[in-house]
């Protein structure tokens, strides 16, 4: 009877159930942890790549395979940028999606000296999103910086844009 109750509970309640944290974190340079356990299996780290969402409403990050959704810890950043197309200035983000490099959004990482990050996602949230850089990535940036009688700057989809003082 006690188990008829809690399930008759739970068919009444509107929605999936609250979100809470599992153990699963997603670090600064892109690792997956699960209890405090690296996750090595080349597949199930693309799949939480490719999984990870913003819930504005809840403000928090999940990530989402198949059917299960749960939360997820994120140390800097939700998403990275895996690439840079520095004549059109699209990036595409470590969930496989595109979105618009705002070169005035460049900022050094609090956490890596060496790191940069950017904002990303503004259609989600108005005012963005961090993403941090991959090292591979940031490479490719830098392609596009020359140094200017006024200081570094950066040049994408045919603009200038001042480096910021890193």
């Amino acid at each position: 009877q006690r188990r008829s109750g809690v399930r008759a509970r739970r068919l009444s309640q509107p929605g999936p159930p609250p979100l809470r944290s599992f153990g699963l974190v997603l670090h600064r340079d892109g690792r997956f942890t699960h209890e405090g356990q690296a996750i090595a299996n080349r597949r199930l780290r693309a799949a939480f790549e490719r999984g990870v969402r913003f819930l504005p409403a809840e403000g928090k990050y999940v990530v989402q395979v198949g059917h299960f959704r749960g939360q997820l810890d994120v140390e800097e950043c939700g998403f990275f940028v895996c690439d840079v197309d520095l004549a059109t200035g699209n990036i595409t983000l470590s969930d496989g999606s595109g979105d618009r490099l705002d070169p005035t959004s460049l900022r050094g990482s609090a956490l890596d000296a060496d790191a940069l990050l950017c904002t990303v996602r503004r259609d989600l949230v108005a005012h963005g999103l961090p993403a941090r850089f991959t090292r591979s990535a940031q490479a490719e940036l830098l392609l596009g910086v020359e140094q200017g009688a006024r200081g570094f700057l950066l040049h994408v989809a045919g603009a200038a844009y001042d480096v910021p003082e890193l």
